[in-house]
């Protein structure tokens, strides 16, 4: 079957960003066509993910993208009357003695940006989440940070961009991308769709999306395992609570818990299976801070492995690419795309319509840092 339609964009990835743009382009009166690989939305490392959110950073830049971010999943269900599961049940960071002042400028930058933040000694950030304090010189505690519902955040945003003329296809994968003056030829099995922007929002995939191109997007898949425990091993809640001295990071989920860490040297690539050597490794890194982990009975049933979209600064890839500007990157998120898939959205939309981004200056989001060869690692408090 061939769709003769001309759309405005065509959107590469049902994830929570490509669902974000899909919405916010409609909404600006786009023609928008979206095209998943997989079966259905937030399939990718959306549905596998954590499902938290925060806004505490140590930088400008993604402490305002995730703020605003956080402010608009808040506000979603009063605005268009869909539950989309924020619960702003708080995020717990444990900071190393060392640290500690750094993580104190780090609060005064958020609170800068509006952020609702507290500064916490030792003694009360235990009420909140029991651990062993060596080593520990406080804590920050974001109130509005918290969780959301992948799945239904993403079907939110692909609903309401249904709704006003989107069109969405699932077990679309896009094997070829041409350009013809100034129109894009992508091309999913039997059907051809012509768009005269494509948004690359392909999540781990979108490296191989760009090549399809012609292209060069540096974006890999990083696998995260998430473990769990049996259901009704807690008696009390646990918020998003990370120790930031080893990276172990966990919360409740109902009355199980779920804890996890990145794994030191886990080789790039595609892999959902999870590493059952790593949990073993896990638990008695994390049993050194939190004891009583150790003795919760298990659920094997439960665990899951996802992955990253990773960049070599493990910051996204956002605006135009520098070598085709009807060409938009809205990929690499490196963790945190599920937290500022709202603002992206709203960006990219930007991007589209009036030629360039801005309302906020995304200069350090830019491809061109990593053609340049001027990266830095601004990212900080990622896990």
């Amino acid at each position: 079957m061939t769709n003769p339609t001309v759309f405005d964009v065509v959107v590469v990835g049902a994830g929570i960003i490509g669902a974000s743009c899909a919405h916010h382009l409609a909404q600006r009166g786009l023609k928008v066509a979206v095209l998943e690989a997989k079966a259905g939305a937030a399939e990718g490392s959306t549905g596998l993910s954590f499902a938290s959110v925060r806004a505490q950073w140590a930088d400008d830049l993604n402490t305002e993208l995730s703020w605003r971010s956080i402010r608009f999943y808040r506000d979603f269900q009063d605005r268009y009357g869909i539950d989309i599961g924020y619960q702003p049940n708080g995020y717990l960071f444990l900071v190393p003695e060392a640290n500690w002042e750094r993580q104190l400028q780090a609060v005064e930058l958020q609170r800068a940006h509006g952020v609702p933040v507290e500064v916490l000694d030792v003694d009360r950030a235990q009420k909140i989440t029991p651990f062993d304090p060596a080593g520990i010189g406080g804590a920050t505690w974001g109130t509005a940070d918290g969780q959301i519902d992948p799945h239904g955040a993403t079907n939110a945003f692909l609903t309401l961009a249904r709704g006003i003329g989107a069109e969405v296809f699932f077990r679309a994968p896009v094997d070829s991308i041409d350009k013809v003056g100034e129109l894009w030829h992508i091309s999913s099995g039997d059907r051809s769709v012509t768009a005269r922007h494509v948004v690359n929002a392909a999540g781990g995939w979108a490296g191989e999306v760009a090549r399809l191109a012609g292209l060069d997007v540096p974006v890999v898949h990083s696998r995260r395992n998430v473990y769990s425990t049996a259901e009704g091993a807690l008696d009390s809640y646990v918020p998003m609570t990370v120790d930031l001295a080893t990276g172990v990071y966990m919360r409740s989920e109902g009355r199980r818990l779920l804890f996890a860490a990145a794994k030191p040297a886990e080789i790039d690539g595609y892999n959902t299976e999870v590493d059952w050597p790593w949990m073993e490794e896990l638990l008695a890194l994390a049993a050194d801070r939190f004891p009583w982990l150790a003795d919760l009975p298990l659920d094997r049933k439960a665990c899951w492995a996802g992955t990253y979209e990773n960049t070599p600064d493990h910051d996204g890839i956002v605006g135009a690419d520098p070598r085709d500007p009807q060409w938009i990157n809205a990929c690499g998120f490196s963790g945190h795309g599920l937290i500022q898939a709202p603002e992206i959205g709203r960006l990219v939309a930007e991007q589209v319509i009036d030629g360039a981004i801005t309302s906020v200056d995304l200069s350090e989001l830019s491809l061109a840092r990593f053609q340049t060869g001027s990266i830095e690692n601004s990212v900080s408090l990622v896990f």
